[in-house]
């Protein structure tokens, strides 16, 4: 059986390869060049006609968004039978909802473009990596069909490499507690979450925290860690409960400026980890910033979700 065709977008050619070398993808190869006005070309080199293609390639800017739907149009235009829109990390999760009459949601805008991308003859599926807002496969509209994937196996195994010993598995708010709470039934150890008061319009304190983490270890779960400041006043609380330690996971590390080095000179984390899921993430890695790879299970995921359906 013909072997699927992988193409990545740029910023994400680490992962593209990585994925293939974990399940059976050809790579595909893209001519880029940038003009002195800063437009794109771009020139599909592989012969796509009645392949089953794969894109790899996450919205972390308007830019890389772009070049998801310019190569996906053209993979299209050039006769790909079937395209698996690989997105490891959806952005604009700031803007996933309208608080204030006359906000964009930005999040269902782009959804709304990628949605606008040609359907080959035999199907269009976006596999989307733990999206930060729950209702953001709602937003995608049309032929195209959005199926959501978990790191949570990446999550768990990380952990108990961890603390082999036993751990507090804890999380920012009660915002990830139901899946914070399963996690830590799945694994055996105690859950724990912080208890938010607000204070007026703007503000909040935290209050309390849930479990018993005197003398524990504890991991804090997050699924993405932007500027680092939920996670470290959550952090601040477990400490102050007598916490023995912490360390903190996430899928998504954004990880703008010098957010890092924030952590790091906090000297309240023993480790952060991330899966590869954004590139800055992997840019960043370090003795303190430890990456594992969630290729593998993206690769099972293709095959588990896709190969089992006529069209792929």
């Amino acid at each position: 059986m013909e072997r699927r065709l992988l193409f990545s977008t740029v910023r994400y050619e680490y992962l593209g390869e990585r994925i293939a070398c974990s399940g059976d993808f050809e790579l595909g190869k893209v001519e880029r060049e940038t003009f002195p006005d800063g437009e794109r070309y771009q020139r599909v080199l592989d012969e796509v006609d009645a392949r089953k293609v794969v894109l790899v390639g996450g919205t972390v800017s308007d830019i890389d968004t772009l070049e998801i739907f310019d190569l996906a149009s053209a993979l299209v235009k050039y006769g790909a039978q079937s395209i698996a829109l690989v997105v490891p990390y959806f952005g604009y999760s700031t803007m996933d909802r309208a608080v204030r009459h006359g906000d964009v949601v930005t999040a269902k805008t782009r959804a709304r473009l990628l949605s606008s991308i040609p359907v080959p003859r035999h199907g269009f599926r976006i596999i989307l990596l733990d999206p930060h807002s729950e209702g953001l496969t709602y937003y995608f509209e049309g032929a195209i069909t959005p199926v959501c994937v978990s790191a949570r196996d990446a999550v768990r195994l990380a952990a108990l490499r961890l603390c082999p010993a036993g751990f507090v598995l804890a999380c920012t708010d009660a915002g990830r507690a139901k899946w914070v709470q399963s996690l830590a039934d799945d694994i055996g150890v105690d859950a724990s979450f912080v208890f938010k008061r607000r204070l007026n319009g703007r503000r909040t304190e935290l209050s309390a925290v849930s479990a018993h983490v005197e003398d524990q270890d504890v991991i804090i779960y997050d699924d993405m860690i932007r500027t680092g400041s939920t996670l470290l006043t959550a952090a601040r609380a477990y400490r102050d409960a007598g916490a023995k330690s912490i360390s903190a996971i996430t899928t998504h590390g954004v990880l703008p400026g010098d957010t890092v080095e924030t952590l790091k000179a906090s000297g309240l984390f023993q480790k952060i980890i991330c899966t590869d899921s954004h590139p800055r993430a992997v840019e960043l890695a370090d003795d303190f910033l430890e990456i594992v790879s969630v290729a593998p299970m993206l690769a099972g995921a293709i095959e588990r979700r896709l190969t089992a359906m006529r069209a792929f």
